[in-house]
């Protein structure tokens, strides 16, 4: 059974979005919005050469889109995130290709990495926080014994929750942009 929040990905959009510039300039665009290559160059420290490279890559995996209506001249290039730019996926999905196999399981090890350098990243600047933002981070764990379609009916509610604070982003001077992720998956104590 596949949950109705994942979308099945070709390899070649797994092994484009699990590069890790590649899944930074996502996070900014999905972030601050449309951007050139030159202003992700900015941000990223990289070149803007590579950035486009990379660009382009995602936007032949069809991630991102250009943004002609921002554009100020012929040669101002934008782009934004694209219609489908949220993936879920299961290495089943690529279940008998070795090659897909591969690209899966390597971007199931990437996507934990970066969720890993995210918490890494609030435990190295928390202390630029007030009190308020440290008590409020949060991790959870919990052993459930459930069966496949318990797990799935989880992940379904939980993605329907966070969907609302996604809808309805909170305002005012207090708001920062919280990286949230989880993980459910069968394991042993």
């Amino acid at each position: 059974m596949t949950p109705a929040n994942r979308r099945t990905v070709t390899p070649s959009v797994l092994a484009a979005i699990h590069h890790p510039l590649r899944r930074r300039l996502i996070d900014l665009l999905h972030v601050d919005g449309p951007a050139t290559a030159s202003a992700l160059a900015g941000v990223t420290g990289e070149l803007v050469g590579n950035v486009s490279h990379h660009l382009k890559v995602l936007a032949s995996a069809g991630v991102i889109v250009e943004a002609p209506e921002l554009a100020k001249t012929r040669r101002e290039r934008w782009w934004r995130i694209g219609d489908t730019s949220e993936y879920s996926w299961s290495i089943a999905d690529a279940e008998g290709d070795p090659a897909g196999e591969l690209v899966a399981a390597t971007a199931e090890d990437a996507n934990l990495a970066h969720h890993v350098g995210k918490v890494r990243q609030w435990f190295d600047m928390r202390h630029e926080f007030d009190e308020p933002w440290v008590r409020a981070a949060y991790a959870t764990e919990r052993w459930l014994t459930l069966t496949p379609e318990q797990l799935t009916e989880l992940s379904e509610r939980v993605e329907e929750l966070v969907r609302e604070y996604v809808d309805a982003p909170a305002a005012g001077d207090d708001a920062r942009r919280v990286f949230f992720f989880a993980h459910a998956v069968p394991a042993r104590p």
